[in-house]
């Protein structure tokens, strides 16, 4: 036991090399699919933008408040069963695996009920919110349209961490890839062909969405398994896990304390950047500035594919590795996966700097809003220097079961935004961003020596 307590602090470049190949190999289908999804949003906002400016002011008030009330809130409470579904494949428990897939899908679905209520009331809402009438209108429709995608959502999203906890990545990305190709055809003829306007966009997303769902079901279930039934245990005992001797509720309460805190830190990454579509309709100008904002948002989700794809590979791959009782692997991945986003988030700052007139050229041709976006757009590359370590940080702790570190990241977030009085929404963001990324940090060093444990 000496001997092992006294392991190399620094791994071999063999073992770095190594490690790399396993987290590109898993990450690169996700960063795949991500950017084929982002293609898929930015036809929305392309046609919106198409439609005229205020289709494009309401589409960016109605994608700023679905992502707040809704698909940040799915998203982050499917992230709690990550860290069930890693450690459940690294240790060969799949009874486990297979009880989280099914109560996370339950809990999605009775979470998109509420979320649903809340979208159909969208116009009386932003009305007392003295949002502009006419880019409310348009938000409304939209959402009152979008709110199936809610029930696609609820399913995706276990089973998208299902198949990646397992390791299987790549019929992730020809399923989304097949329903991307029947997106582009579909959103034109519904949004041009026939009319339809802002409800014919978000009658396409939902559609493209079923169509994955469809498609994944599909490969789930005509697929010839290879191993054994994902509802049976193995015959070998599993390793330990908490909820082995438990009852049901018991495990219901595990899986909530590990949903809600993911919640809550998804919820920060996403609202910081919404918060500042809906504050833009406050604004003197609010069809400029929501029509700019709608073009950021575009710009941070392409972003955010490369951070969110190894967020998503280090949680695999450090719940694989600690399921499998081999923490040092563990430790070896969340070294690697750091390292990788330091590269990544220098080459985001230099893309939004360099690239900023012609990137804003691809949704309008309105020289307000390409001015106003000239301006932001370095902003934005300046917070990816601490959005995507943070964003990686997170997928660790998620992978290793301690989401209560994310949860800092809201408090530090709330401090700084009741402490100070912005300049403008692009500023706060950055103030923000630095804030989460310094404190994650700050807790994963301290949290290094028990993922060994």
């Amino acid at each position: 036991m000496a001997e092992a307590d006294k392991s190399p602090k620094f791994p071999t470049m063999p073992e770095v090399v190594e490690e790399l190949k396993k987290t590109t190999d898993l990450g690169f289908p996700i960063a795949a699919m991500s950017l084929v999804n982002y293609l898929k949003n930015m036809v929305l906002v392309v046609c919106m933008g198409r439609l005229g400016s205020l289709e494009l002011a309401g589409g960016a008030l109605a994608i700023g408040f679905t992502n707040i009330t809704g698909y940040s809130v799915l998203s982050g409470l499917a992230m709690g069963m990550e860290p069930l579904c890693g450690q459940g494949f690294g240790s060969r428990n799949l009874s486990l695996v297979s009880l989280t897939l099914r109560r996370t899908i339950i809990m999605l679905l009775l979470a998109s009920i509420l979320i649903s209520l809340l979208w159909f009331k969208l116009e009386p809402l932003m009305l007392c919110l003295r949002q502009n009438p006419d880019i409310t209108k348009v938000a409304s429709i939209y959402c009152r349209f979008a709110i199936p995608d809610l029930v696609a959502n609820s399913l995706l999203h276990p089973l998208r961490i299902y198949l990646r906890s397992k390791g299987t990545t790549w019929p992730l990305l020809w399923c989304t890839l097949i329903s991307i190709a029947f997106h582009f055809p579909i959103t034109n003829f519904l949004t041009f062909t026939l009319r339809f306007g802002v409800p014919g966009i978000a009658i396409s997303n939902f559609i493209t969405n079923f169509n994955t769902l469809f498609f994944l079901l599909c490969y789930m279930f005509c697929t010839p398994a290879s191993e054994e039934s994902l509802s049976t245990p193995l015959t070998s005992p599993p390793l330990p896990t908490a909820l082995s001797t438990t009852s049901l509720g018991q495990e219901w309460r595990i899986l909530l304390q590990l949903a809600i805190p993911s919640c809550l830190a998804v919820c920060l990454e996403w609202w910081w950047y919404e918060f500042m579509t809906i504050s833009a309709g406050y604004l003197a100008n609010p069809r400029v500035a929501l029509a700019t904002s709608a073009l950021v948002i575009q710009t941070t989700s392409l972003m955010y594919t490369l951070p969110m794809a190894l967020s998503a590979s280090v949680s695999t791959r450090v719940g694989n590795e600690l399921g499998a009782g081999r923490g040092q692997k563990a430790r070896l991945a969340t070294v690697v996966a750091i390292g990788l986003a330091l590269l990544i988030s220098v080459l985001g700052l230099l893309g939004t700097t360099l690239g900023r007139e012609a990137w804003g050229r691809v949704f309008t041709k309105d020289i307000e809003v390409l001015e106003l976006t000239k301006t932001v757009l370095p902003i934005i590359g300046l917070c990816e220097l601490a959005n995507c370590p943070q964003t990686t940080s997170c997928g660790i702790l998620r992978g290793s079961a301690r989401p209560d570190w994310e949860r800092e990241s809201l408090k530090a977030a709330d401090l700084v935004g009741k402490s100070d009085n912005y300049i403008s929404f692009a500023h706060a963001e950055q103030k923000v961003k630095c804030e989460e990324g310094l404190l994650v940090a700050v807790g994963l060093l301290k949290e290094a020596p028990e993922i060994e444990r």
